[in-house]
């Protein structure tokens, strides 16, 4: 039987072969380490796969929901073109200004905004003065999947690109009797998903060094 010390071995070799090592990513990690910053960070394969589907998709603009301490951020930042931004809004004033400090090191800062505050405040925010996206990162609270995903539909780019993160839950996503608010709110973004018309979405399970999970991968048409 495959266990839990293997995905991560495994995450650990593809890590060696492919990533190489980063100083400033580590000590992003470590920062927030530091600060009791939850360390429920993408990893770093997962953090690659990011800025990847950011490079093939050309984008320009990005939006990502839920900042935390800057290191998806980052990846994303790495992707873009000279004159590219990543928009990114996070709830939480301390996790704010620590994010901002690791994206300052990582010598990202001209590339990513940081905005403070409730997401459902921001987002109707840009929806006013900011532009239109091609890649957008939902990876806040849960419970709130749904409006996100209504958000991002308004400030998408046709073709855009949307990409959540932790919609497996352990695979608790099937259990259309849980009482667990981040359960239901991944179940209610899963629903609109399949309903929206403007939208092709597929879901891939993942295992390794952040146990078992799952992103969604949608386009915008």
């Amino acid at each position: 039987m495959v266990t839990n010390n293997v995905w991560h071995d495994v995450d650990e070799y593809f890590i060696e072969k492919l990533i190489p090592v980063d100083k400033s990513l580590d000590n992003v990690l470590q920062t927030n380490k530091n600060a009791n910053i939850p360390e429920i960070d993408v990893s770093p394969t997962q953090g690659k796969l990011l800025y990847l589907l950011a490079k093939i998709k050309g984008a320009q603009n990005i939006l990502e929901i839920g900042t935390l301490g800057g290191y998806s951020s980052i990846w994303l930042a790495r992707a873009l073109p000279e004159k590219g931004k990543v928009y990114t809004l996070e709830i939480d004033p301390t996790y704010a200004e620590i994010a901002k400090q690791n994206i300052l090191q990582a010598g990202c800062d001209n590339k990513v905004e940081v905005m403070v505050g409730n997401a459902l405040d921001s987002l109707p925010i840009l929806k006013k003065s900011g532009p239109l996206f091609d890649f957008i990162f939902i990876d806040a609270d849960k419970p709130n999947n749904p409006h996100y995903l209504k958000w991002a539909l308004e400030l998408a780019n046709t073709g855009a690109l949307i990409i959540a993160d932790n919609v497996v839950r352990n695979g608790e996503v099937i259990d259309d009797k849980s009482e667990d608010e981040r359960v239901q709110g991944v179940q209610q973004f899963m629903d609109l998903l399949q309903q929206h018309p403007r939208i092709e979405a597929t879901a891939i399970q993942t295992v390794g060094i952040k146990g078992y999970d799952g992103f969604v991968l949608a386009t915008v048409n």
